[in-house]
């Protein structure tokens, strides 16, 4: 009998695989630079000549991008394939600002209850750190600020979820926000009291996560998504064409 033969993988391959999974699990975000090429090496204990070798394969199958002025990122492709097509058809049909928030109620939920189940410690005090931020935020009175640390916390609860399918989606829908594609999501924030009735939804979700009650996760972060749908039928932003900053 014939054996074949055993062939040693390439050192550039065994790289390109290590950081395609990092990225799939979501340790560099779409959009994120990656560390310069001389750290990356060392953290990753490789040759530079072996690391750049694997930086352009993935480039090739489309991963990363190196952009003008220096510095290698990770492609933004899976968001992009989920909203880009959407956004110009969003903003033309007012109706998609609410039918957002409805699968936000769901997505939202889902996530918050599989934090609390799955997350680790270090998940917990990341969703923490972006809660505090929130706070922060609050007491600067900038809509704007609260409204960018609003989408950290969410994001940090998909992390926490460990659903790699699900803190995919959720950064392009969270990408969506940022651009004001569906809504100006700063009208969230247009009142004081409003605000504080956000604040205090937001405590709800990070206590129940970090006291590792999952339904009440759940229930606490689909509350909250119920609110915002209520203020969006309130200003009729679901009937109107969607404000822009």
């Amino acid at each position: 009998m014939q054996f074949p033969k055993i062939r040693q993988e390439r050192l550039s391959d065994a790289i390109a695989r290590t950081l395609e999974r990092m990225i799939v699990e979501g340790a560099f975000a779409a959009g994120e630079r990656l560390p310069s090429e001389r750290d990356l090496a060392i953290r990753l204990d490789v040759s530079r000549p072996s690391l750049r070798e694997a930086l352009h394969k993935l480039e090739v199958r489309g991963l990363l991008e190196t952009r003008h002025g220096g510095g290698t990122y990770v492609r933004n492709t899976l968001a992009q394939q989920l909203t880009d097509p959407l956004a110009d058809l969003f903003q033309r049909h007012p109706q998609a600002g609410v039918d957002f928030i409805e699968l936000r109620k769901t997505l939202d939920g889902m996530a918050a209850y599989y934090a609390a189940l799955r997350g680790s410690e270090a998940d917990r005090a990341a969703i923490s750190a972006t809660f505090d931020a929130i706070v922060a935020a609050h007491g600067l009175d900038d809509p704007t600020v609260e409204a960018e640390r609003d989408a950290e916390f969410h994001i940090a609860i998909a992390e926490a979820s460990h659903n790699l399918v699900l803190l995919h989606v959720v950064r392009g829908l969270m990408d969506l926000l940022r651009k004001d594609v569906l809504f100006n999501r700063d009208i969230l924030y247009a009142h004081p009291h409003a605000r504080d009735r956000l604040l205090e939804q937001h405590r709800a979700v990070h206590d129940a996560i970090i006291a590792g009650d999952a339904e009440a996760a759940r229930q606490a972060a689909q509350a909250h998504m119920a609110h915002v749908e209520d203020v969006m039928r309130e200003r009729r932003i679901g009937s109107a064409p969607a404000a822009v900053a």
